[in-house]
């Protein structure tokens, strides 16, 4: 209520109120109201928002709830802004710290904290709750205490009502001493960002590592790159136990292991020197189904849409007869055991051989498709483009199915 106060004083006309009724106590609607009231008298606008808390942790799934609602009625211009204060800044560091979280959990709130989908900024992060209060007192401003802050049966409502009292008896100055430790850690968070922004630019991107220039860095740099690495777009970071995991079951497995770990929704899988993160349905596509054999005509210009990837049809100085095109050739997947006679290559090679000297990741082999017309095989689409096969149909001034887009989106040289 101070803060919204301040805001008014500040920014008068350039501010509106959400209020987040969670919905968890009979009176939280009443709550609403009262700042409904509030409002119109400093003539702000106000949107009420009641919000589902899903079931787990109350206080981890609440916070979550609460920052969707944010996010649903804040602007792209607009920033949020918060009222948590110095105590508040030294609970969440000490409460992570008996978590076991790494710098980015100590590194607690940040005062302006610019995230990938809104900003936030909290005023008042270096004022003390007693500072709060007797501003508040003085400007007889209008508040509602939550009974919950005196359940200890939450964590936080825990260490400000038990474990507080007792360290601040000891350690008068542990508040701030607190809240200069999270700042120190910010300073940390932003050094270890910086390296690690070094080492994935070094090793690879959001989908690949090479773990060739992985192992040439530091285990405490290596364990720190795949957890970020892990993390992705994601809120928060796999356990030290995950990390090590991947580096052992995966990372360390034998090279000719098909290797795999499932992590929040993705899969880690290493294929040669490369450890890639793969969505869940990408890595679980049944690579083992068929599908019947198809029929398909093609004519010059066409743009085909076929599992390996985007094809379109255009003239070559190499390529198949032009008195394919209008008649039904057709498309099946490998069963096995085919082989392939390469145009330019010498001898018949063994389809699988080829597949796997293209190095074409085995999650995606699923995608390829072989063409032919009268049992002659003709070519192969896959996600590294059309392999023209030597047959009585190539000739000069023909047509080939040129890669426009890949299931792999690899750059125009494959």
């Amino acid at each position: 209520m101070l803060l919204l106060h301040l805001m008014f004083f500040l920014c008068p006309e350039k501010i509106r109120a959400i209020y987040v009724d969670h919905q968890l106590q009979s009176v939280s609607a009443e709550w609403g109201t009262f700042v409904q009231q509030q409002c119109q008298q400093l003539n702000i606008p106000c949107t009420i928002q009641p919000v589902h808390v899903a079931n787990g942790n109350l206080e981890s799934q609440a916070r979550q709830s609460r920052y969707q609602a944010y996010l649903r009625h804040l602007q792209p211009n607009e920033i949020l802004v918060l009222a948590h204060h110095q105590q508040d800044q030294a609970e969440t560091l000490m409460l992570r710290l008996l978590s076991g979280a790494g710098i980015d959990g100590l590194a607690a709130m940040k005062a302006i904290d610019i995230r990938q989908d809104l900003t936030i900024w909290r005023p008042l992060l270096d004022i003390s709750r007693e500072q709060i209060c007797q501003w508040a007192a003085d400007l007889k401003i209008q508040n509602i205490e939550d009974p919950t802050n005196q359940d200890t049966h939450y964590d936080r409502a825990w260490a400000r009502q038990v474990l507080w009292p007792v360290l601040s008896h000891r350690y008068p100055k542990m508040q701030s001493a607190l809240a200069r430790t999270s700042e120190l850690m910010q300073d940390a968070q932003n050094i270890l960002q910086e390296v690690l922004e070094q080492d994935l630019k070094l090793c690879g991107n959001a989908e690949i590592l090479d773990l060739s220039s992985f192992s040439s860095l530091s285990k405490a740099r290596q364990r720190q790159l795949l957890s970020v690495w892990m993390k992705g777009e994601g809120q928060y970071r796999p356990s030290l136990d995950m990390v090590e995991r991947v580096q052992a079951e995966v990372i360390g497995a034998k090279p000719d292991a098909q290797a795999a770990l499932h992590w929040s929704g993705y899969y880690y899988v290493r294929y040669q020197q490369q450890l890639h993160r793969l969505k869940a349905e990408v890595y679980l596509v049944d690579q083992q189904s068929t599908v019947a054999e198809q029929q398909i005509i093609l004519q010059n210009k066409d743009q085909v849409h076929l599992p390996s990837g985007q094809f379109r049809i255009q003239r070559a100085e190499i390529g198949l007869s032009p008195t394919l095109l209008g008649q039904p050739l057709y498309l099946r997947q490998r069963k096995g055991g085919e082989k392939i006679h390469l145009y330019g290559r010498v001898g018949h090679w063994p389809l699988k051989k080829a597949i796997q000297e293209a190095q074409i990741f085995p999650w995606t082999r699923h995608t390829i498709q072989i063409l032919s017309t009268d049992n002659v095989m003709l070519g192969v689409f896959t996600p590294k483009g059309f392999w023209l096969a030597q047959s009585a149909y190539c000739e000069a001034g023909g047509w080939l199915p040129i890669s426009v887009s890949s299931t792999l989106e690899f750059n125009d040289e494959h």
